[in-house]
């Protein structure tokens, strides 16, 4: 079956390590199911993993990809939960991984995930659209409504402006009634953020008008400080990322002065992915689309995230590739 797969890592040029090619299709263990993918969105986690950050070296070759929605082996519209959760050997935590670190991802024509993984999908979305939720969509549901301790008409800033989580937590903020600020490095960005539902958007390391009840921060390095200057006292910044990069310095005076709160976190549950889709489904929520791409394009596709020029998220698309 044509896949988008990674047999060695370039630390220096990602996207130069992705194959496309063919790969044998998916064992099924007991307990797991066979579904037809009929769209897959890229993440920043896809491009790490060609870097050599999720995937080990022996478990190459590794077809990547973390999100879909498709057909399964019932002939049901499906939405594919990432994570997985494995029995540990006794005596050890139990073993999470996300589909492509330890177990063939979703850039295939098949994938083969546990059944308790599978969500029915709403009718209200389309393959690709749903397709943009498990991933991005679900780290800014669990960043907003687990994790910052918002409520509506809190203000929130969302440090950066385009890339798929980002325009998740503005579509999200807004629908949930939370005054949605965002920063960009463009004016193109920024109007783009506005266009989608932020309310007010400022550049990078702008002063804003006032401090702001919580902080989403996926950039890391180049905006860690700023993020932690926006908070009022007992503010909360989440962080789900660090695309510019891991290691910040942090004022710490100013963490236990203020008494603010830094969470980490990273997708969410099943459950979480329910109500996520429930959400969309009532609030009529659409993800944006930067580009659908055969998967026989899927270089294209991930040269195109990778630059960071997106507006929304790129998704894959296995089932027009051999027409």
């Amino acid at each position: 079956m044509l896949s988008a797969y990674v047999e060695r890592f370039d630390r220096q040029d990602p996207v130069s390590a992705l194959v496309v090619g063919d790969r044998p299709g998916p064992a099924v263990p007991d307990g797991w199911a066979a579904v037809e993918v009929r769209a897959a969105s890229i993440n920043h986690h896809d491009i790490w993993s060609l870097r050599g950050v999720g995937p080990a070296e022996e478990n190459l070759p590794m077809i990547l990809g973390c999100d879909a929605a498709g057909i399964d082996d019932e002939g049901r519209e499906v939405v594919v939960h990432a994570v997985i959760q494995e029995s540990a050997r006794r005596g050890e935590p139990a073993v999470r991984s996300v589909l492509s670190e330890r177990h063939q991802g979703t850039f295939a024509e098949r994938v083969a995930v546990p059944r308790e993984n599978l969500i029915p999908k709403p009718p209200e979305l389309s393959f690709a659209e749903a397709a943009c939720l498990p991933t991005a969509w679900l780290t800014a549901y669990t960043m907003l409504f687990r994790q910052a301790g918002v409520s509506a008409g809190d203000t929130v800033l969302v440090q950066g402006a385009s890339g798929g989580l980002s325009t998740a937590l503005i579509v999200l903020g807004r629908a949930a009634g939370l005054r949605v600020w965002v920063t960009g490095r463009t004016a193109d960005k920024r109007e783009y953020a506005s266009r989608i539902g932020a309310h007010e958007a400022f550049p990078s390391d702008a002063k804003l008008p006032e401090r702001v009840d919580a902080v989403m921060d996926s950039v890391g390095a180049a905006t860690w400080t700023h993020s932690l200057k926006a908070l009022r006292p007992e503010g909360t910044l989440v962080t789900a990322g660090a695309t510019s990069g891991h290691v910040a310095e942090t004022h710490i005076a100013r963490v236990f002065a203020h008494r603010l709160r830094i969470v980490g976190t990273a997708m969410g549950s099943a459950d979480d992915l329910r109500r996520l889709l429930r959400f969309c489904a009532l609030h009529k929520l659409t993800p944006p689309i930067h580009d659908a791409l055969p998967l026989s394009r899927a270089r294209e596709a991930f040269a195109t995230v990778a630059d960071g020029e997106v507006r929304g998220k790129v998704v894959l698309l296995p089932s027009t590739t051999r027409r």
